[in-house]
Order: C-alpha cells, then sequence, then structure tokens
C-alpha cells in the first residue's frame, strides 16, 4: 500500500480527542481558567450546526460500530462515504483551520503531537475519505476496518485505553504537574474520557458507585477525635457531604469530575490517617 502522509489538522475527530485530552488534563490540574477555555471551544467547535461535528459523527459511525456483522460493517462504511461527499469541504476546511489556530493559542501548538489511541483508525477513516488514495488502498482499509467493526465489545479496546493512554498520559500529567494520580483517579479519568463518546452511562454508572464509597468514607471520619474537637474541620467535612449529596441531581461536568478527583484525595488521606 502507497505511504499516505495524514494532516492531522484535516481531522475533525482527531482535533476532538486532543480537546477531550487536554480538557481532562485542566481539571485534574485544576486549572480552571483554561479548562472553561478549551469547554468554550468545543461547545463553539462542535455545535450540532457545524461542519466539524457531522464530520465527526461520521467517523464514530465507524469507530464506535462493534460486534455487528461483515455485511452490515461494510453498509456502514459504504453510508459513511456517501454522507461524506455531501459536506461542503471548503466549509469543513474553514473550521478546521479556525479551530487549529485557537487550540494553538489558547492551549499549545505542540498538542497536535499528542498521543491518541485511535489515531490509526482515524488516519485510515481519513484515507477512505481522501479522493486521491488509491482504489486498492481504500477497499485493504475497509475491509481492515470491517473486521475491527465485527469484534466484540469485551474482546477490544478497553484494555488499550488502560494500558496506553495512562502509561503515556498519566506520565506526562505527573511530570508536568509533580503529582501521582490514584488509582481510583486514573480509572474516574478514564471514565470521564470516554463519556463523551458513548452517552456517559459508563461514567454515570461509576460516579453512582464511588459517590457512595466517598459518602461512606467521609461519614466515618467525622467521628473520629480530632473533627469531633475541632469545629471547622467538623464544619468542612459537612460541606463535603452536602456537596457529594448534590451529585444524584446533577448531569455530571467538567467542574464536578474536579470536586469528586479532589473528594478521592481527601479520602485516601483519612483513610491513610486511620490506617
Amino acid at each position: 500500500m502507497a505511504k499516505f502522509k495524514h494532516n492531522k489538522k484535516r481531522n475533525s475527530a482527531f482535533l476532538y480527542e486532543i480537546l477531550i485530552q487536554e480538557l481532562t488534563k485542566s481539571v485534574l490540574s485544576q486549572n480552571k481558567e483554561l479548562q472553561n477555555r478549551i469547554m468554550s471551544l468545543i461547545k463553539e467547535s462542535f455545535s450540532r450546526n457545524s461542519t466539524l461535528y457531522r464530520e465527526l459523527k461520521l467517523y464514530r459511525a465507524i469507530t464506535h460500530t462493534k460486534d455487528v456483522g461483515i455485511l452490515t460493517a461494510e453498509k456502514i462504511i459504504n453510508e459513511v462515504k456517501i454522507r461524506h461527499r455531501e459536506i461542503d469541504k471548503k466549509q469543513l476546511l474553514s473550521e478546521q483551520n479556525k479551530l487549529t489556530r485557537k487550540m494553538s493559542k489558547i492551549i499549545s501548538s505542540n498538542i497536535f503531537s499528542n498521543f491518541v489511541p485511535s489515531y490509526k483508525d482515524l488516519a485510515s477513516i481519513a484515507q477512505i475519505f481522501n479522493n486521491n488514495t488509491s482504489i486498492k488502498s481504500k477497499i485493504l482499509l475497509e475491509n481492515e476496518l470491517v473486521g475491527k467493526m465485527s469484534i466484540k465489545e469485551s474482546a477490544e479496546k478497553m484494555v488499550p485505553i488502560d494500558n496506553i493512554v495512562y502509561k503515556s498520559f498519566v506520565k506526562r500529567f505527573n511530570e508536568e504537574y509533580g503529582n501521582k494520580l490514584l488509582e481510583e483517579q486514573k480509572l474516574l479519568l478514564t471514565k470521564f474520557i470516554t463519556s463523551f463518546y458513548n452517552n456517559g452511562i459508563e461514567l454515570k454508572t461509576y460516579l453512582n458507585e464511588e459517590i457512595g464509597r466517598l459518602k461512606k468514607a467521609v461519614n466515618s471520619s467525622k467521628d473520629k477525635k480530632e473533627f469531633l474537637e475541632d469545629k471547622e474541620m467538623s464544619k468542612n467535612i459537612n460541606k463535603v457531604l452536602d456537596m457529594l449529596e448534590t451529585y444524584k441531581d446533577r448531569k455530571p461536568d467538567a467542574k464536578m469530575i474536579e470536586e469528586v478527583v479532589m473528594v478521592q484525595g481527601l479520602v485516601r488521606e483519612l483513610t491513610q490517617d486511620v490506617n
């Protein structure tokens, strides 16, 4: 197959993945200003009326399809190609240029070299969309994607997301911010990232269980001598419990994830003090 030079800045799905990575980093580093700017950029650039969002959905139609028959996978790819041809390419290019300029300005010009676990698949789809790709190459790439779309969900990518992304991502985070992420914080981070493209079902389920655990741990700490004797500490611990209680009526967002991460750290400290 002929060598294909993939332009990351022309891949809407790749740009979205990077923004989600950087958003997560800003949440964990408690950089609220950057967090808000990235959130605004995502909402502005990938609004439902944008061409970027339209292309992103086509990428997802392929990358998020698992455990289907070969014929079904082939039909999905064919339909995606048809719909992609209908996209206004000039408008798409304009939106991509505008987004990449803002990403470089708000975050860094180096973020386009970020590691994205699904990069190979995103690049393959981009080749299928590209009219300059040879027929033979397109067919070979489509066959490869069909094979992946036919794999059962349980057999594929969640392990690579945990083992590969976090070995790279957490390492960079630790080097940059000098803090070790707890295992429970890594797991929350995983659920948070994937929630942007699985309707948040796994995140909501995990949060329900994790918040229950945190509430139980904080409640247990209320009876410790130092809290009973210190009114200010007792007041603060009650504020944490009140905050956790509000989560049952809230839709998970970046701010909430940031707060839960902080409570996870607090609970670990309280538990270590007890031990």
